[in-house]
């Protein structure tokens, strides 16, 4: 019997949805990371019941710190994007946290940059306050591990294609380094990151979307956590492809999932139709709530997913909208990427 109904939240579902293609379902994925990095940070002394724990956050991430400082006795304060909705700000008040939201702004970009900005105020009027780092501490990677078991029992694959957001690298790249530890070795493991356009973390700042930077899976500004050389291959998706899978993914599977979601159900779907031996499991990182208006009410304007495919790149200079597709071969992160 779980102790606390985060750990609940932070248990994903493992759903076939054919022969093939496996998703891997979460209420609220960066629980599970949230969860276990507060655990360790409380077991090795680095902080103590009652002490406030600091981050910056586009919606999911300030949830899942909440809920871990709830169940562990601790305050938390954090730095919102303009994308925070009401339900999440009515919980935040509720749970007790600190919520500087972020005034509103069409550049996402800016608002990530003056986010950053604002912890760095934050800590200098309180140094006793501990800043969680999502973006740059590979602490968050802690609480893959449980999750890379239950695939691993689950699958039973010799060949598995794993296929995410990269954000911030703690999914994704947590399960893939796991997996691969313990699942036939490194090759037996491959690892396709989704990114949106605009984001920096490989490369692809120089092309816009006209629509938004898919928060939670892209960064205007380098991420210290993600390790690209865990990363096979990277898919670009635009807004409106991701909102076609997302649809199709409701429509012809019943998933109700966040938008991230369809990016990464468009590309599970093209790296299984590549790979006929390979099982393919994709994440879902959250439900679809936050999106009903702005994704799933326009599902009459959904692309036929049929029509939609990547145009292969051989680097990021021929990357173009509405989805690309390019190898990346685990290569390290250019000198921009990592600074």
């Amino acid at each position: 019997m779980d102790q606390h109904i985060a750990e609940s939240i932070g248990r994903p579902d493992l759903i076939r949805l054919d022969d093939r293609l496996v998703c891997l379902r979460f209420e609220t994925m960066k629980v599970v990371s949230a969860l276990a990095a507060v655990r360790h940070l409380l077991d090795t002394g680095t902080v103590r019941r009652g002490d406030t724990l600091l981050d910056s956050s586009s919606g999911i991430y300030a949830y899942a710190l909440a809920l871990a400082c709830h169940r562990h006795g601790m305050r938390c304060h954090i730095v919102g994007s303009t994308t925070v909705d009401h339900t999440l700000r009515t919980q935040l008040a509720v749970f007790g946290a600190t919520l500087e939201q972020m005034e509103p702004c069409s550049d996402l970009k800016l608002d990530q940059k003056r986010r950053v900005e604002r912890i760095h105020e934050i800590l200098a009027e309180h140094p006793e306050y501990h800043w969680m780092r999502q973006y740059h501490d590979d602490i968050h990677y802690l609480g893959y591990r449980a999750i890379a078991d239950r695939i691993r029992e689950a699958t039973g694959a010799d060949g598995l294609t794993v296929v995410g957001g990269v954000g911030s690298g703690a999914s994704t790249g947590a399960l893939a380094r796991y997996l691969r530890a313990t699942q036939g070795g490194p090759a037996d493991v491959e690892l396709a990151g989704v990114q949106p356009y605009g984001s920096v973390t490989f490369g692809a700042e120089h092309v816009s979307d006209p629509e938004i930077i898919i928060a939670g899976i892209g960064s205007s500004i380098p991420f210290g956590n993600v390790s690209h050389d865990l990363y096979d291959t990277l898919h670009w998706i635009s807004f409106d492809a991701a909102l076609a899978g997302s649809v199709d993914l409701l429509r012809r599977h019943a998933v109700f999932a966040g938008l991230s979601t369809g990016a990464g159900y468009l590309a599970a779907r093209h790296e299984r139709d590549r790979s006929p031996e390979r099982t393919v499991l994709f994440i879902a990182a959250d439900t679809g709530h936050r999106y009903v208006d702005t994704v799933y009410a326009r599902h009459r304007e959904a692309i036929p997913i049929e029509d939609l495919a990547p145009r292969e790149v051989p680097d990021q200079s021929r990357l173009a909208l509405p989805w690309s597709r390019m190898r990346w071969n685990r290569a390290p992160a250019a000198p921009a990427m990592a600074s």
